[in-house]
């Protein structure tokens, strides 16, 4: 006699995929704003007529935040990747990271460079343009190097957002290049680096951790690659991460993306100095 077949699980019955990174709970600058505004608004109520101390008090909150978000590499919002972890595997690496892609022109070159030169860089790829190059996309990934969350549109606005903004957002670029590639990205870079007091708990969330850079060329400005290439090998040092860019480059003199005369000459600089190159995820992983 045949058996009935077994009821399909449903989704709620399916485990969680298990997390990457720890949840540590709201940072202490976070939990900090908080208490310091419901003492202002407290004070407020018990004592009107003291309203210009209250006010000043909220104000000056605002402007210590703002400072620290204007500042990429701080981490005092947050976890967040200056270097790679200090463990054995990474004393003699660094993380190339490159932003702002896909760009249908300079990242298949882009491509070719670390091709020709055996490395494998972690590429911050915004999702609205990720979208309209999903072959791109996918043949970033085929060449084995590893694409994370830049964000869904890259909004100048992104520093100031609230954290239902924030969340669509980054969740929505989650979707996107997981869409695309496959795989699930691992870390979040702020556009530009700025970000509030809200962002860490929204990683948290999204199961996210974010990544600054140790070193970067200004190369979305500077058109002189020679001095793009200085600022980034001018004290570099194992566990380092250096910063280029493949959309929104600089072009120099002759037309040319300065990233593509820049990153030969990194690459064979930093291997002359007993370097190697790693993504961010193999780096965690080490």
């Amino acid at each position: 006699m045949n058996q009935p077949n077994p009821p399909l699980p449903r989704a709620a019955d399916q485990a969680a995929p298990a997390r990457r990174w720890p949840r540590t709970g709201n940072p202490p600058m976070f939990n900090a704003t908080i208490a310091w505004h419901a003492t202002m608004l407290a004070g407020w109520v018990l004592t009107p007529i003291a309203w210009p101390w209250w006010l000043a008090g909220i104000f000056a909150s605002h402007v210590v935040v703002v400072t620290i978000g204007l500042w990429p590499r701080s981490s005092l919002l947050g976890p967040n990747w200056t270097r790679l972890p200090d463990t054995p595997r990474n004393a003699d690496a660094v993380a190339l990271t490159i932003d702002d892609g896909p760009d249908p022109v300079v990242t298949p070159q882009v491509l070719d460079l670390l091709d020709a030169h055996g490395v494998r860089a972690t590429f911050f790829c915004i999702g609205t343009r990720a979208q309209l190059h999903p072959a791109l996309m996918r043949e970033i990934v085929a060449r084995g190097h590893a694409v994370e969350n830049h964000s869904q549109v890259h909004v100048h606005t992104f520093s100031v957002t609230l954290p239902r903004g924030l969340t669509r957002e980054i969740d929505a670029a989650q979707h996107t290049l997981e869409a695309l590639t496959g795989e699930r990205p691992q870390f979040f870079r702020a556009p530009a680096g700025l970000r509030n007091v809200f962002l860490e708990p929204v990683l948290q969330k999204l199961d996210l951790r974010l990544a600054a850079w140790t070193r970067r060329g200004f190369d979305t400005r500077e058109r002189n690659p020679q001095r793009v290439l200085e600022r980034l090998v001018d004290g570099l040092a194992a566990r380092d991460i250096l910063l280029l860019h493949d959309a929104s480059a600089a072009k120099d003199a002759s037309g040319k993306p300065v990233v593509l005369d820049v990153l030969p000459r990194l690459i064979e600089t930093v291997r002359a100095r007993g370097l190697r190159f790693v993504t961010l995820r193999e780096a965690r992983d080490a």
